[in-house]
């Protein structure tokens, strides 16, 4: 019997790790020039800013583990340089799952603080830890300029938005930015109440990228299609909206199962289709609630 338990765990855990790839296997990444030398790289999780130059290769974000080599051969596609630095927006999988590949292509990788922080103590969906690396050696708190391919990228910390670790990336002379998971383009945002994110921190990073464009900026959201300042707009507009709808709700003393089931506070944003993403219209209700209700 001591013999036959090793081996069954064995066994289920190649069986995962089988399903695992199998379910990338026809995932297919797609290359979208964004300006001269930033390109947006579409696959499955949050979408993938890179930047090519004298310098090397400058990426955001790298999906799931499963991916890397379809990622490497797109990138391969655009420079023959190495990768030389990876940015983490935000520390969930389908954004860090490719770190530990990444760093073995030479990547140095760099998050804000809390991304190491809960990288480091969140268990992943086996329950193992991330290994050390997959872990960011270059952190910050506030902001950080990185200075690469003839332009300066300024990466600037959202408080409490997504998460507590986001960080949105602007591209000052290709007047690009790169939101991460602050900005759904066209859907109902997933906001991790669990992981430190807040809707008033949302809000809040949405108009802080705001403050960084203009009516020409090129956005690319962390999940959804290239974006623009319009879209962008748009999006904050459903948000308050939301807020401001939740929080009457609130003060006439309804419930967080009144609220969640009340189809009239988001009806004309479902009308849109905002509901039909990952966040559907009841969560995105319930969010609210919770998030405000503190």
């Amino acid at each position: 019997m001591k013999r036959i338990i090793p081996l069954f765990i064995l066994l289920f855990f190649f069986y995962q790790n089988n399903l695992n790839a199998q379910r990338f296997d026809d995932v297919k990444i797609e290359t979208i020039q964004v300006s001269d030398h930033v390109y947006m790289l579409v696959g499955a999780g949050g979408n993938i800013g890179v930047s090519v130059g004298d310098d090397g290769v400058f990426v955001i974000d790298d999906q799931f583990a499963p991916l890397t080599t379809k990622i490497e051969a797109a990138i391969k596609a655009l420079s023959d340089k190495q990768i030389k630095y990876l940015v983490n927006t935000h520390y969930h999988g389908d954004h860090t799952g490719g770190n530990e590949n990444m760093h073995k292509l030479g990547a140095t990788i760099i998050a804000h603080d809390n991304v190491r922080l809960r990288l480091e103590t969140t268990p992943k969906r086996d329950n193992s830890m991330v290994p050390m690396e997959a872990l960011p050696i270059i952190t910050f708190n506030d902001e950080l300029n990185i200075h690469v391919n003839g332009e300066r990228v300024a990466v600037f910390h959202a408080e409490h938005a997504h998460t507590d670790g986001d960080a949105l990336l602007y591209f000052t002379e290709s007047n690009v930015l790169h939101t991460g998971d602050t900005y759904f383009n066209g859907r109902y945002p997933y906001i991790d109440l669990k992981s430190g994110g807040s809707v008033s921190g949302y809000i809040n990073a949405v108009k802080l990228g705001l403050k960084s464009i203009n009516d020409t900026t090129k956005i690319i959201p962390g999940h959804g299609s290239l974006s623009d300042k319009t879209e962008y707009e748009t999006f904050l507009n459903m948000l308050e909206t939301l807020r401001d709808n939740v929080l009457v709700e609130i003060e006439s003393g309804k419930t967080e199962d009144e609220v969640a089931n009340n189809e009239a506070i988001t009806k004309t944003f479902d009308d849109l289709k905002y509901g039909t993403g990952f966040i559907n219209s009841e969560k995105i209700r319930r969010t609210f609630y919770v998030s405000l209700k503190e």
